[in-house]
């Protein structure tokens, strides 16, 4: 198999048509473009990027505000799923909040979505509270944290 070279880079302007279509390919309720520039714009706000051989895999947007991570949005692109795309990118964000001063972590994920909550289980979150009706099509959310 050969070896694929990855690289997190922190989302600009230029890359948001990638981004824009793996959002569509990954949500029913894909972001805008104007939600991702918000996030941008936003001092707490992070979105990372991971590349892979020079194509747009996935990312991660989050927030850090006094001590505690909000993971907004994590997404892989379908033809990179199940090759730790969203493991490397969970990492990544915890490494680099862990850095300063990082003391939890939370995140809503769709209460069908088997398959995150499985990664989510793997990098140390545990389902706290189910929110009824969270989604626009009135699907749970599973809420889930971790504790650092």
């Amino acid at each position: 198999m050969p070896t694929v070279d990855f690289c997190i880079l922190p989302l600009r302007k230029v890359d948001l048509p990638a981004v824009l279509l793996v959002e569509r390919a990954c949500y029913p309720h894909p972001w805008n473009a104007e939600q991702f520039l918000q996030e941008l714009n936003n001092p707490v706000a992070t979105v990372d990027l991971l590349w892979a051989d020079g194509q747009l895999a996935g990312y991660i947007c989050f927030w850090l505000i006094a001590g505690e991570m909000q993971i907004l949005n994590v997404a892989t692109a379908p033809e990179w799923r199940r090759r730790g795309v969203a493991g490397r990118l969970l990492e990544h964000a915890i490494v680099r909040c862990h850095a300063v001063g990082l003391e939890s972590a939370w995140l809503e994920v769709r209460a069908g979505n088997r398959a995150a909550i499985f990664l989510y289980h793997q990098h140390g979150f545990v389902a706290d509270v189910t929110r009824k009706g969270y989604y626009r099509d009135g699907e749970d959310a599973l809420l889930m944290v971790r504790r650092f």
